[in-house]
Order: structure tokens, then C-alpha cells, then sequence
């Protein structure tokens, strides 16, 4: 297959992952503000959009860490091939469409590095991987970054509570007022994801044009590039992604603003810095993290360790299965140009079924939140503690 092909085919579907990763990942800033009447949602995804885009320039920290690092280079460029990174962003693609399809708020971040990695090591062996780098860069920042959100959210709920002391929270009053500052708070979360995640596709393809020879080793995306994904993840948060939105922002239902102001902002606090190290993070991860930190700041929270358990798993799976779907694709594309057509054949007819099978149960705008989220579940609330006993007495005297 001529190179000149299989380079521009990587650039398309880099560009369709970023799409896949602005619908995906709205619901990281937007969920909470929309589900305490902040912001409306069609609103909410437009400030969003418009922030994913202005976030994109303001660094290639990330970039550079995928162009230059997970992969290992050689005296003549990456060691792998377009081929290569073609298999594993079909890898990335096609896992984000199944936890779309059934709202799951995985990490389209893992899904990309998992897919990566796994036609990596499948066409190049496992030394093509730095794994100092991955462990580094990508593994030990999704272990802390959650965690150091989390913790910073407990303080801010607790401070917000303790500052705006009153009798009864009806999310009214004082603590109402905080709905205002979340606009401001949601806002910086999709800053925040713009400079974080459409890096994760600039660096994807600077790859493959160092890969191709068409870019010098260790050198980081033009400009055009950077313009280009900047766009595909605004385009991409613009058109909604409601089935994630649904599973993330209904359970917030409890939230109150304090909350949620909280959680928001020690987000965007975490990702920023995050993003000026370089470090790849897992948005839907820290703000989940953020979440359930806010949630224990309120008086009386506990944790469901079982549902935390759960959302713990769902983020463990993502990249061992996106790996394991790039590593297939690697190894139908070792067939040659036969081998990358019936990717593409495959690749398709799944899209199209998973398309599908999603006007059956239609997500919009009108009925985004309406299901119970895992993140929100995680943390058992007094008043729904109170509630539970309640129908449990009932139920007992019946009896």
C-alpha cells in the first residue's frame, strides 16, 4: 500500500478518536452543572465545545509525551509503523463506541494508549514499549491524580459547608448561590480537557508522520495539526454525547452546588497541572475521583465500596481491552494492504451496528439525565441513608 495512503488514513481516524473523545468526555465538565440547574444542557455543551477548542492551544506537553515517549524511538525514527498506529487507534475507536453505547464513563485516554500499546507489541515485540515512560507518564498518574482530586474536593466541600454555615441546605440560600460559580468552575474543566485530551491525538499524529520519515525524531506537532484535532474535539463535545452525560449526570442528582463547585474546580485544578507536566490523564477518572470527594466532605457521607469497586473495575478494563482489540487489528494488518481493508471492512460494519443499535434506546438533550450514575453512587448520602431505613422499617412492620 502506498505510504502516502496509509499516512493520511491514520490522520483521518486519529481525527474521528478525537471526535469520539469530545462526545465522550462532556460529561466530565458538563454533568454536574446540568444536573443542579446551573447551566441547561444544549448551553452547557456549547460552553463546552467553545473551551475544549480555546484549551487545545495553550500547550503539546502531552503531545510530545506520546510522540516522543510511550513508543520507544530508534537512529531512524519510532520503532513502529503507520500500519501500527492505524490497528491501535481502531483499537481506541471501537472501544469508545461501545462504552458510548451503553453510557459508561471509561477513559477514552486508556483506550488510545491501550490500543496502542497492544499493535505495538504485536507487530514490534514488547521492547518497542518505554515502559518507564508509560508508568511514569500515564500508569502512575492515573493511580494519584484521582486520589490528590478527591482528597482537594473533600476540603473544598468541607470549607464551603463550614464558611456558608446554615441551619437546613435547601440549595437555596447562600449555598445556592454557588450554581453561579459553577459556570465558572465547569467552564475551567473543559479548558482543562482541551489542553489535556485533544493532545493525546496531536501526538498520535506527529507519530505517525515520524513514523512515515515525513517529521524529525522528538520534534512536536505543526501547527496544522494542532488546529485540526482542536476542532475534531470541539465538533465532537458540541454533539453532545447525552448517553454519557445520562449515566454521569443523574447520579448527581444529590449533589448539592457547593458540591459540585467543588468538585469542579479541584478537576480543572489537577488536569491543568497535570497538563503543564506532561502527564496523560484520565479526565472521566479524576473527575470521578473529584466526585466522590465532594460527596464525603458532606456531614454524615459514607462509601459504597462495593459500587466504588465496580467503577474501579470499569477503569482496570479499559486499556487491557482496547489493547487486546489494537493487538487483533495488528495482526489482521500484518496481512498486508488485504489485512488493513478488512480492518477498515470490520471496523465499519461494528460502527454501523453500534449506530444502530443506539436508536433503539435514543439519548437527547430532553432525557440526558434520567439514570443513577456509578461515580455518584459511590458515596451514600444522609438523607438517602435516612430514606432506605425508612422503607426498610416499612417493610418490616408489614410484615
Amino acid at each position: 500500500m502506498d505510504p502516502w495512503v496509509i499516512v493520511v488514513l491514520v490522520i483521518a481516524l486519529a481525527l474521528v478518536f478525537d471526535f469520539t473523545n469530545g462526545f465522550h468526555d462532556t460529561a466530565n465538565a458538563m454533568a454536574t452543572p446540568i444536573a443542579t440547574g446551573a447551566l441547561k444542557p444544549k448551553m452547557a455543551v456549547l460552553i463546552a465545545a467553545c473551551l475544549n477548542l480555546v484549551g487545545a492551544f495553550l500547550s503539546t506537553e502531552v503531545a510530545k509525551t506520546i510522540s516522543g515517549g510511550i513508543i520507544r524511538e530508534g537512529s531512524g525514527g519510532v520503532l513502529i509503523s503507520p500500519e501500527l498506529i492505524f490497528a491501535g487507534l481502531v483499537g481506541a475507536i471501537l472501544w469508545n463506541l461501545v462504552t458510548w453505547l451503553f453510557g459508561l464513563p471509561s477513559s477514552s485516554s486508556h483506550a488510545l494508549f491501550g490500543g496502542l500499546i497492544g499493535a505495538a507489541v504485536v507487530g514490534a515485540g514488547f521492547g518497542v514499549v518505554d515502559y518507564g515512560v508509560l508508568v511514569g507518564k500515564v500508569v502512575l498518574p492515573a493511580l494519584v491524580a484521582p486520589l490528590v482530586a478527591g482528597v482537594v474536593a473533600f476540603v473544598a466541600t468541607r470549607l464551603a459547608y463550614a464558611i456558608t454555615n446554615v441551619p437546613k441546605d435547601t440549595g437555596g440560600g447562600i449555598r445556592g448561590r454557588f450554581r453561579y460559580g459553577q459556570i465558572f468552575s465547569s467552564s475551567l474543566v473543559a479548558l482543562a480537557h482541551g489542553t489535556n485530551d485533544a493532545q493525546k491525538t496531536m501526538g498520535v499524529i506527529t507519530l505517525v508522520l515520524i513514523a512515515a520519515g515525513l517529521q524529525d525524531a522528538g520534534s512536536g506537532p505543526e501547527l496544522w495539526v494542532v488546529v485540526s484535532c482542536a476542532f475534531a474535539i470541539a465538533i465532537g463535545t458540541y454533539s453532545g454525547g447525552w448517553r454519557i452525560i445520562r449515566t454521569v449526570g443523574s447520579g448527581f442528582t444529590n449533589v448539592k452546588p457547593p458540591q459540585g463547585f467543588a468538585a469542579e474546580t479541584s478537576t480543572a485544578a489537577t488536569i491543568l497541572a497535570s497538563s503543564h507536566l506532561g502527564f496523560a490523564l484520565s479526565t472521566t477518572q479524576v473527575a470521578s475521583g473529584s466526585v466522590i470527594g465532594s460527596g464525603l466532605g458532606r456531614k454524615g457521607a459514607s462509601v459504597r465500596w462495593g459500587t466504588a469497586g465496580r467503577v474501579a473495575l470499569g477503569w482496570v478494563l479499559t486499556l487491557p481491552a482496547s489493547a487486546l482489540v489494537g493487538a487483533l487489528a495488528a495482526f489482521v494488518a500484518g496481512l498486508g494492504p488485504v489485512g488493513i481493508i478488512i480492518d477498515l471492512v470490520v471496523g465499519g460494519l461494528v460502527v454501523v451496528v453500534i449506530l444502530l443499535r443506539s436508536r433503539k434506546n435514543e439519548v437527547t438533550s430532553a432525557n440526558a439525565v434520567s439514570e443513577v450514575s456509578a461515580a455518584g453512587e459511590v458515596v451514600r448520602t444522609p438523607k438517602a441513608t435516612k430514606r432506605r431505613r425508612k422503607a426498610a422499617s416499612t417493610q418490616g412492620g408489614a410484615s
